[in-house]
């Protein structure tokens, strides 16, 4: 099988590999099946996406909606080649999933709007099924309402025009869209399960996604929330897209 391709851009190593170990643990793969890439670290390199079955985007402590005299020299240049690197993705339909970081980046790449309107704080919410997303094949298996753990500044506010809307949140009106047929990106965690989340909170206590001195008590929150559903979503991108 060829490998699935991993694009990270936390510069902590605890999240990272953290990032990385569940990836290849909700989506069955074997180490040899899974390429990261590390982009904070380093300049994307060549990629040669028939190498590949499918690219996924991870989470991200940058937001796309920032000021760009905000931004840092890093999170500039990798907007810029992920940009470049989508402009290939989505002229081939290449299999695609970006959770989280991956609404910024498929969503402004396509022309939606993404600001801090719909931003939803650290913790599980409940995430419904459109219609479209009952019928599409990345959600089979998933009741048409389910518990996920979401934890972000910015999210979608005006889809892309040509996107399809497969689930919401009370709190944010697009938690996932497709583009095309293969291109997916979701703004809940399916990487994330309780252990998953408590060391992104212990990790990003004082990065703003809310007070520092709430920590524990937000981790108590968290331990105390049953969120098995969201990685049948990994799952199902890589059952779909494994290719030799």
């Amino acid at each position: 099988m060829k490998p699935f391709l991993l694009l990270g851009t936390r510069p902590e190593d605890a999240a990272a590999d953290g990032e990385l170990d569940a990836v290849l643990r909700f989506g069955g793969l074997a180490p040899d099946q899974l390429v990261r890439v590390r982009l904070e670290a380093a300049a994307m390199p060549h990629l040669e996406l028939d190498a590949y079955s499918g690219v996924i985007v991870g989470g991200s402590p940058f937001n796309a909606s920032d000021p760009v005299e905000t931004k840092s020299a890093t999170q500039l240049r990798v907007e810029g080649e992920l940009a470049g690197l989508l402009d290939e993705v989505v002229a081939r339909d290449f299999p695609f999933l970006g959770a989280c970081y991956g609404v910024g980046t498929l969503g402004v790449h396509q022309g939606g709007v993404v600001d801090r309107t719909f931003g939803e704080a650290v913790g599980a919410v409940p995430v419904t099924l459109t219609s479209a997303g009952r019928a599409d094949p990345l959600f089979e298996g998933l009741p048409d309402t389910f518990d996920a753990f979401v934890g972000h500044k910015e999210a979608i506010h005006v889809p892309p025009p040509h996107a399809v809307v497969l689930a919401s949140s009370p709190g944010c009106p697009v938690q996932a869209f497709r583009v095309q047929q293969n291109l997916y990106a979701t703004q809940f965690h399916p990487e994330l399960d309780v252990p998953g989340i408590v060391t992104r909170i212990e990790v990003y206590r004082h990065a703003g996604y809310f007070p520092a001195e709430t920590t524990e008590t937000l981790i108590a929150e968290v331990s105390r929330q049953v969120v098995s559903h969201p990685p049948l979503v990994l799952a199902s991108f890589v059952r779909r897209y494994a290719r030799d």
